[in-house]
């Protein structure tokens, strides 16, 4: 066994360690931790396979933006996980189905026989002035172009749905009109009152 497989394998094993964390740990806090050593060592993976640009991606926005910013959301919300856990132990059969038939199709899915060394050959190194940046854009913008853009309108639309969703009236709560807003006149915003002068004693 190479030094690169020893590598690949810490690597992974770390990973799946890190991502059955996330889903099993009490605290909220301590997932989202494992949940950034996840994105690290897929990052670690993502440069053995000289993908520099998508493991660097990976840890600034997801690591350095996303995480930091769910990390201070559920430390400001201080969640209570103790009423979600209620219902663990009820739904705990069906999980471990779901679990085990997702196992099972990524096994036939990804498994040796389909994409094993004995169906592809290893992949060539490539020299050290290769951009990867630009083979992924290149992929990305000509053959993959119709799929990325249909992806970009579909997260369009997701985000669509989640503010049209959230943003419900409820009772106590302030909104602006920005109607109101646009016909008001100077007259609403400014009231000059007339008062006759005191003398101070």
């Amino acid at each position: 066994m190479s030094f690169e497989q020893i590598v690949f394998y810490f690597f992974a094993a770390v990973l799946i360690l890190a991502a059955g964390a996330v889903i099993t740990v009490r605290s909220a806090v301590h997932a989202a931790l494992f949940l950034v050593l996840a994105f690290f060592t897929t990052a670690a993976l993502w440069l053995l396979l000289e993908a520099e640009f998508l493991a660097i991606t990976l840890v600034l926005v997801y690591v350095g933006a996303v995480m930091v910013l769910f990390l201070f959301v559920v430390m400001m919300l201080d969640i209570n996980a103790a009423p979600m856990r209620e219902g663990f132990a009820r739904y705990l059969p069906v999980a471990a189905l779901v679990a085990v038939l997702t196992v099972v199709v990524m096994v036939m899915a990804v498994g040796r026989e389909h994409f094993g060394l004995d169906q592809f050959a290893a992949p060539e190194r490539m020299s050290a002035d290769v951009s990867n940046t630009r083979m992924l854009g290149e992929q990305l913008y000509t053959v993959y172009l119709y799929p990325f853009e249909i992806a970009a309108v579909i997260l369009l639309v997701a985000i669509v749905a989640a503010i049209a969703l959230t943003l419900r009236r409820r009772p106590g709560t302030r909104y602006q009109s920005v109607e109101k807003q646009v016909r008001v006149r100077s007259e609403d915003r400014l009231k000059v009152i007339k008062m006759n002068a005191e003398e101070r004693k």
